[in-house]
């Protein structure tokens, strides 16, 4: 703390006492490493590609700690802290935890969490994509999650580290949220505040409506329905959200209309062949409507025989793609008299996918680097 005196009067130890006018003032903690040196030294540009995150194990403990840590952002959860830490300690992470490992235990792979593997394969080949378009030599790509492990605050230190003066934040979120695109900001901020320099910070834009992102999912389900044909029903499900948000202006529930508007026109679709849906509601308060597992149900009883059902709010397989939506959804449908189910994958590590988002970061990236079209350029 610093103290700054107004009178002679006041004590040394007790700035406040006996009508003091002594004011203290928080001194904020600034990292001391040394700046880099600016004689000589290139401009580098840094990627940060982020996604939600994941436990480190399918175990009740490591699930304990993620929704620990998920579960108190105030972004994810809009309920005042007095009021919802005691529930969330004291009745949420001591039921929760054993049910969500379950369900990861079911989705687990030998290399780890689908989300963190996809995630990682992404990177890399976005590094790489990158690497041989040329004109991008100066350019750093890595990869956080904004819950669990690398955090977002430790790979911003290190692309700092290692010269970056210039930062991208690529969250892999289509769809703008508060809950998700604004929570990786709220991140990248409370790292900055902690710099003695802080880097030229930019964020990705959602990319909801690009033609090449709704162009890969195209693809992508054209690509499946070549090999197993054409369902009477196209279910686009999107991850859900409180009613609440949306009437208080966050902007995700139109977002992914209109994502599913554009992907029915480039798959040529008519209005009776598809419909979009959400998934993944938490708690008891009304969220986004309709809910993906009672249409589907609803579809089965109507007589609707197939269905496929895409995720286009995901650019990774993961818990909500692979079990909820895979697994479980599949099941309802199935139960409630559907005959067949197919889930798409998620766009992963689809080079047409990884095209389109090299495309994206180099538009933000083209007055920081010597992008190809400047590359060409006389």
């Amino acid at each position: 703390m610093l103290a700054i005196k107004k009178n002679r009067g006041a004590t040394k130890n007790h700035p406040r006492r006996n009508g003091s006018r002594w004011h203290t003032i928080a001194a904020m903690r600034f990292d001391q490493e040394p700046p880099p040196s600016e004689a000589g030294a290139p401009e580098r540009a840094g990627v940060l590609l982020v996604n939600l995150g994941t436990p480190d194990a399918a175990t009740p403990r490591a699930l304990r700690r993620y929704l620990a840590e998920f579960l108190s952002d105030p972004r994810v959860v809009e309920i005042h802290g007095a009021l919802w830490q005691p529930v969330l300690h004291g009745f949420v992470l001591r039921t929760r935890p054993a049910r969500s490992a379950r369900k990861y235990q079911r989705i687990w792979t030998a290399e780890g969490s689908p989300l963190a593997v996809w995630t990682r394969k992404q990177t890399a080949l976005l590094r790489g994509y990158l690497g041989e378009r040329g004109g991008c030599g100066a350019l750093e790509v890595e990869h956080a999650m904004r819950y669990g492990q690398p955090s977002i605050a430790s790979q911003l230190g290190a692309l700092k580290a290692r010269g970056c003066t210039r930062i991208l934040l690529a969250p892999l979120y289509p769809q703008y949220s508060a809950s998700t695109t604004g929570s990786a900001f709220d991140a990248m901020a409370a790292w900055a505040m902690r710099q003695r320099r802080v880097p030229q910070l930019r964020v990705l834009d959602p990319y909801y409506a690009h033609p090449d992102y709704i162009g890969a999912l195209a693809r992508r389900i054209r690509a499946d329905w070549q090999a197993r044909g054409q369902p009477d029903k196209l279910v686009m499900s999107f991850h859900g959200m409180p009613v609440r948000a949306a009437r208080q202006g966050d902007p995700y529930a139109r977002q992914c209309e209109r994502t599913a508007q554009l992907l029915a026109a480039r798959l040529a679709l008519k209005p009776g062949q598809w419909l979009h849906t959400f998934q993944s509601r938490f708690g008891h308060a009304r969220w986004l409507q309709p809910y993906t597992q009672a249409t589907l149900e609803q579809l089965a009883r109507s007589g609707v025989a197939r269905v496929d059902v895409v995720c286009p709010g995901f650019a990774s397989d993961c818990l909500e793609t692979l079990e909820e939506i895979a697994i479980e959804a599949r099941a309802a449908f199935l139960a409630a008299g559907g005959r067949q189910y197919h889930y798409i994958a998620c766009l992963n590590d689809a080079p047409e996918w990884i095209a389109a988002l090299a495309g994206m970061i180099e538009r933000h990236l083209k007055d920081w680097v010597q992008t190809p079209e400047h590359h060409h350029q006389p």
